[in-house]
């Protein structure tokens, strides 16, 4: 049977996970081990955490990996991206552990946006215009009690601090804005300096400080 619909964690989690056991019964033992290695490779350097002294030792690793894999696929198989491969190991060394660059949360969260279009001749108007709608619904939320949020749900919304923007777009908010800043800097005068911290705390407090004006 076909494996259809397969988004790219899909591909992602099959190779490093399912696709070593899945050939150990169909391919001959020199092939399955040059896959195998590639597996065991992207295992590696995907890991939570990675230990810089065997950075090398995965780079030789994998250049012998790609030189088996040469011995079993046709030229045609090797493209740019097969290469690209090579420089993974450099990347890590430079920029960290992969997952804090790859791509896969924004892919989910376009799943998300794509569901907001209905009219598909103008679907960012679509997205735009349900993103605002939502965004209002979270803000009213917080001024009614025993009222489940729309969207993200709140268990992961825990530390994260966003702008509000779903009000501070008025200008019958703006003096209150100015007010709660002012407050802010009063209350906590060793950050008044702290641009970052003020508009995090700004953040965190101005709904509730603004119930009781």
């Amino acid at each position: 049977s076909r494996l259809l619909g397969l988004k790219s964690h899909d591909c992602h989690t099959l190779m490093q996970q399912l696709l070593p056991v899945a050939i150990r019964s169909v391919l001959e033992k020199l092939a399955r081990y040059a896959i195998t290695r590639l597996c065991f490779f992207f295992n590696a350097i995907c890991a939570k955490t990675v230990d810089v002294s065997k950075l090398d030792k995965l780079e030789e690793d994998v250049v012998v990996t790609l030189c088996l894999l040469e011995k079993y696929f046709p030229p045609s198989f090797f493209d740019i991206m097969v290469h690209l491969v090579v420089h993974l190991v450099r990347e890590v060394r430079l920029c960290g552990p992969v997952y804090f660059r790859w791509m896969y949360p924004f892919e989910r969260y376009m799943k998300v946006l794509k569901g907001y279009v209905e009219n598909r001749t103008r679907p960012e108007g679509c997205i735009a215009e349900r993103y605002i709608a939502e965004e209002a619904v979270e803000f009213c939320t917080q001024h009614l009690s025993d009222v489940s949020t729309v969207g993200v749900p709140s268990s992961q919304k825990m530390g994260v601090s966003k702008p509000l923007s779903g009000c501070t777009n008025t200008e019958e908010v703006l003096p209150y804005i100015e007010q709660h800043m002012i407050h802010i800097k009063t209350a906590y005068p060793k950050f008044k300096k702290r641009t970052k911290w003020l508009q995090d705390k700004h953040n965190s407090t101005f709904i509730q400080w603004l119930r009781f004006k």
